[in-house]
């Protein structure tokens, strides 16, 4: 039974070692803004960078994890799609509805939960206030700085 258990550990650690050699996940570039999303309120712009622009800007902050597999895929997949659905640093190009990010906002799916239960982003558990602070900033920001409606950002 000892053996066993060395041995799935030595195959464990292989494997480990190995996915590291997929190229997929380290690619942490930072697109140049197009056109930054401005938010009026200095609040909102802090709320905005700490729970919103590692997934919908370009800039993004890459944690040491980033560059370890598999949590490296997890990562650059969430900030490749997140780019994708709305991107802060690209409102020139075509951004969801405001009802969408009202509602991702209100109901909780943003920040998922993945980030909430995570030291490093503790800035994504919102408060009820800051919930709606966040939500009359986005309404503020489609009144003043209306994007082309369409499939997302990126």
């Amino acid at each position: 039974m000892r053996r066993l258990i060395l041995l799935g550990l030595v195959a464990g650690l292989a494997v480990l070692l190995l996915i590291q050699l997929v190229p997929y996940g380290r690619d942490h570039s930072n697109p140049p803004a197009t056109q930054a999303a401005k938010f009026a309120s200095p609040q909102v712009r802090q709320l905005v960078a700490d729970s919103c622009n590692d997934c919908h800007s370009n800039l993004t902050k890459w944690p040491w994890y980033t560059n370890v597999a598999p949590a490296s895929w997890l990562v650059q997949n969430d900030v490749d799609g997140g780019r994708k659905v709305m991107n802060l640093s690209e409102w020139d190009k075509p951004q969801p509805e405001l009802d969408e990010i009202v509602e991702a906002i209100r109901e909780g799916g943003m920040p998922p939960l993945k980030y909430k239960v995570m030291p490093n982003h503790s800035g994504a558990r919102l408060s009820q206030s800051e919930k709606d602070q966040l939500i009359a900033g986005f309404r503020q920001l489609y009144a003043t700085q209306p994007p082309t409606i369409g499939r997302g950002g990126g």
